[in-house]
């Protein structure tokens, strides 16, 4: 039934659910909870999934992009940078700062593109998804996704460029 079916679709997105809520949230526990919350919503709302409407990968990922969002919305928007990053304890100390060092830079960068835009470079290069499968995901049109995305991954060029040149500066 139902029931075994979503099983197996669950076993199928599990992996890429939490991947895509890990990269949103850099915390493992809080990214546990919310995939967990993501699949109670899915198995609560799976009668009102249409396949005329759109793909069930689009379903799943616009619950799972609504609850981070619902998430952040009920936290405070401060944090301290260790309940953030989420790295090993027994890794060497000299890696976890160049790690963290390193992270920080990309997460400065992409804190100032829009919650949209960010979700448009993760579902594109991280989870492989196609620019319609985005479009349904952001109940947008799927040109303006292509639009959105060629621009982001030219600022984004250019933005990389910058810290390679100042990082060759300061170098040298």
């Amino acid at each position: 039934g139902n029931t075994e079916s979503f099983g197996i679709l669950y076993d199928k997105y599990i992996k890429k659910i939490y991947d895509f809520v890990y990269y949103k949230t850099m915390h493992k526990e809080t990214a546990e909870d919310l995939v967990s919350d993501i699949f109670i919503k899915a198995l609560d709302k799976i009668n009102s999934f249409d396949a005329q409407k759109g793909s069930f990968n689009s379903w799943i990922y616009r619950i799972a992009r609504n609850t981070v969002i619902d998430h952040y919305r009920t936290q405070k928007k401060d944090k301290n940078i260790d309940d953030v990053w989420d790295l090993s304890s027994n890794e060497d100390i000299a890696v976890d700062v160049d790690v963290r060092a390193q992270m920080e830079k990309v997460q400065e960068h992409f804190s100032k593109l829009k919650a949209e835009q960010r979700d448009i470079v993760v579902m594109r290069l991280w989870q492989g998804m196609s620019h319609k499968e985005i479009a349904d995901v952001l109940e947008k049109n799927e040109s303006a996704v292509k639009v959105a995305y060629s621009r982001l991954i030219s600022q984004m060029r250019k933005e990389v460029l910058l810290l390679i040149l100042t990082w060759i500066v300061i170098n040298i």
